[in-house]
């Protein structure tokens, strides 16, 4: 091993000492993958088709194939902006992804308020919207609802392991989907005609009417799954569905080549763990490719090494993602 130059295990301080050069993918802030990403076969296709139909793409596949990476190379070459993210878990809801209402905030703004008027004082320019008890002030659009904002080009919204969320998600969607639209109820209890409401993780705010959000083109939506949930017919039924194909060795020579700018030949250490990787998916075990990406980059950098050293290695960085 060349690890000498970095820690060592004996507890001799080496201040100033040089740290290894990161990987292309984990320098920050981060830089997209989509100049590097190479769309496999039929899902360019896939990714026309629905953006000419309108319709939500359902991406299926194990992990680190590339199914969140399609969406921003896809934003990047027509200019779609920022990425949206909503990341799905269990606890996720519809409700959540349109918009989200602050009333303990609220709540603490209006008790602050009595305190002050009561004390014969007034609020400062920042908390004059606190102050005046606007509703907009609590309101925050989440990712789906900043995606279906009026716009003259549509908005690029992942919803990132849809397979993961609560059994009733998939349904409460469609009609969402279906229309393009939501209201806010808590601007049209208020009877608010006019109100600004901040956008998901900017501080951007947008003019809602009505309380009604209504988009003028349909977002280009992705959807990634990991295949551990079926989902339901009619949900499936309004998606353009595409499956990542298992890696070939051809296939993941190209990744390496775009990631890491190295030739992998058709023998050689680098072309054992390229050719074990696609053995590996093959079998069924779940490794990803960005294990193998990093496990090429230490091996081909400051780990170079042979023999029984480079095997632990590897065995240390390749193992299978369902295991402990």
């Amino acid at each position: 091993m060349t690890w000498d130059a970095y820690y060592r295990g004996d507890g001799v301080p080496r201040p100033g000492a040089a740290l290894p050069v990161p990987p292309p993918w984990r320098t920050f802030p981060s830089r997209s993958a989509a100049a590097v990403f190479r769309p496999p076969a039929g899902l360019t296709e896939a990714v026309n088709a629905a953006l000419a139909l309108r319709r939500p793409l359902l991406i299926t596949g194990g992990p680190g194939t590339g199914k969140s990476t399609v969406i921003e190379q896809v934003a990047a070459e027509l200019a779609l902006g920022p990425v949206l993210l909503w990341h799905v878990t269990s606890r996720s809801s519809l409700a959540d992804a349109l918009y989200r209402y602050d009333a303990l905030g609220r709540i603490h703004a209006h008790r602050l308020q009595q305190e002050r008027a009561r004390a014969g004082t007034s609020p400062g320019t920042a908390d004059a919207g606190m102050a005046g008890d606007d509703v907009a002030a609590f309101l925050t659009l989440g990712p789906l609802g900043t995606a279906l904002l009026p716009s003259e080009r549509p908005r690029a919204l992942l919803i990132d392991e849809i397979d993961k969320a609560d059994l009733d998600l998939p349904g409460d969607l469609l009609d969402v989907l279906e229309r393009g639209e939501f209201r806010i109820t808590e601007l049209m209890r208020e009877e608010r005609r006019t109100a600004l409401v901040r956008t998901w993780e900017s501080e951007v705010r947008h003019v809602v009417e009505d309380g009604h959000v209504q988009c003028t083109e349909f977002p280009f939506i992705v959807m990634t799954s990991n295949g551990e949930q079926e989902l339901p017919a009619p949900f499936l039924r309004r998606c353009v569905r595409y499956t990542m194909p298992r890696p070939t060795a051809a296939l993941i020579r190209d990744v390496v080549r775009g990631h890491l700018g190295l030739e992998v030949g058709e023998s050689g250490p680098a072309a054992e763990l390229v050719d074990d990787f696609v053995r590996r998916v093959a079998s069924g075990e779940s490794v990803a490719v960005d294990q193998l990406l990093g496990t090429l980059h230490l091996l081909d950098g400051p780990a170079r090494s042979a023999g029984a050293e480079r095997e632990r290695l590897i065995a240390l960085l390749m193992k299978d993602l369902s295991g402990a």
